[in-house]
């Protein structure tokens, strides 16, 4: 796939719009719980406190983040519902929409490390981003993740 220039948009939740909201709920539903054959509720009460990157392909949602700031989930700021959609992998978005992130965390938060819940299957991506692995193997959801921090 060739590359896609995204438009990158970063809102609280208080200034998402209901399309911009429905476009990230539907996107993580349709990875996260169809794509990933999890059953499990994705909203859990901690959108509301943090920030929603999104990566926009004109009217179309590719990619999206949760930034969350320090001490509201872990003690360290946080990136989560790491998210692309299907149409557009292999076009580099993954990498893309985690460099993006990590910029937005230092921007919103300041320097300091970050912990992200990693899927297992890809550590050696988020090494690749500097993540290094915190804790043993878990299951969330019956899928395999493991804890990591980028110092």
């Amino acid at each position: 796939m060739k590359k896609v220039n995204l438009n990158w948009v970063i809102k609280t939740f208080k200034d998402i719009t209901p399309f911009e909201l429905y476009a990230v709920l539907r996107l993580r539903s349709e990875v996260f719980v169809v794509e990933q054959n999890c059953v499990f509720l994705d909203m859990d009460n901690k959108d509301q406190f943090s920030y929603h990157l999104m990566g926009w392909n004109d009217a179309a949602l590719a990619a999206s983040t949760r930034l969350i700031a320090p001490g509201k989930v872990y003690e360290q700021m946080s990136i989560g519902r790491v998210v692309t959609s299907p149409l557009y992998r292999g076009s580099g978005i993954g990498r893309e929409l985690m460099e993006v992130s990590i910029e937005k965390c230092y921007e919103l938060f300041g320097k300091g490390p970050i912990k992200i819940g990693a899927q297992l299957y890809l550590k050696k991506f988020y090494e690749s981003l500097g993540f290094e692995q915190t804790g043993g193997m878990y299951l969330e959801d019956d899928i395999e993740h493991i804890e990591m921090i980028k110092p």
